[in-house]
């Protein structure tokens, strides 16, 4: 089994899924940014992209899933109450899809957005944003569809997975080495918080560090209907 970082010297964290024995493969989180740095890899290993996952609306990146699924025919898949459109599969916690032999489940997990899910699968938990890797915390929930009290709720997702599952987080600062969730129980100052204000605080005050998400205009349309912009500015 397979679970590989790439593009780990950028802080938009993408992975390559598969068993280690066929050709099926999946991407979790492409960026369009290294659509064709991704698909030429893909070629280059053998594999065959059967999957195209998005673990929720990303704001600050366009997510490749809608290209890949033009260019090879792969299922884009999507929480089920995803307002993406283009998605061709939508899964529930009730969905189990197989990546060659590599089985994957979903968990619902809203909060940074309304449609974040965590995919799990042998020993490994895919994140996006709803959980970063220790003092990163986890995403914010000032953007569209985020809500603080529905992530605060939603962390007891959490403790349906052993503390040696290996968190795969959808931003980290390069080469960030990704941890255990029980590691992440230590070092996770969210994961450290006992009560629902004391979170609303470490997110205004994190939102307020952070700023504006400067490429949200773009992004964020461009994810929820499918479609590339005329122009990309961070590209051009």
């Amino acid at each position: 089994m397979v679970v590989e970082l790439l593009h780990g010297d950028g802080w938009a964290k993408t992975y390559l899924l598969h068993d280690g024995v066929g050709t099926s493969a999946a991407l979790v989180d492409p960026v369009y940014d290294f659509l064709e740095e991704d698909l030429a890899m893909i070629e280059e290993r053998g594999l065959s992209l059967t999957h195209a996952i998005a673990t929720h609306t990303h704001a600050d990146h366009i997510t490749a899933c809608f290209e890949m699924r033009e260019r090879t025919g792969c299922s884009y898949v999507m929480w089920k109450d995803t307002a993406s459109l283009g998605v061709s599969e939508l899964v529930d916690e009730s969905t189990v899809c197989f990546v060659g032999d590599l089985e994957l489940r979903f968990h619902y997990a809203p909060g940074h957005t309304s449609d974040s899910m965590i995919i799990e699968t042998d020993g490994h938990i895919l994140t996006g944003d709803f959980l970063f890797t220790g003092a990163g915390g986890v995403g914010r929930d000032d953007l569209p569809s985020g809500r603080v009290d529905v992530h605060w709720e939603a962390l007891h997702v959490l403790e349906r997975f052993p503390g040696s599952v290996v968190v795969c987080t959808g931003h980290d600062p390069p080469g960030t080495e990704m941890q255990t969730l029980e590691w992440n129980r230590q070092h996770n100052p969210v994961l450290g918080l006992t009560d629902l204000e004391a979170y609303r605080t470490w997110q205004a005050e994190t939102s307020a560090r952070l700023g504006g998400v400067s490429k949200i205009k773009v992004a964020l349309p461009a994810n929820l209907f499918g479609e590339l912009p005329s122009a990309i500015p961070w590209l051009d």
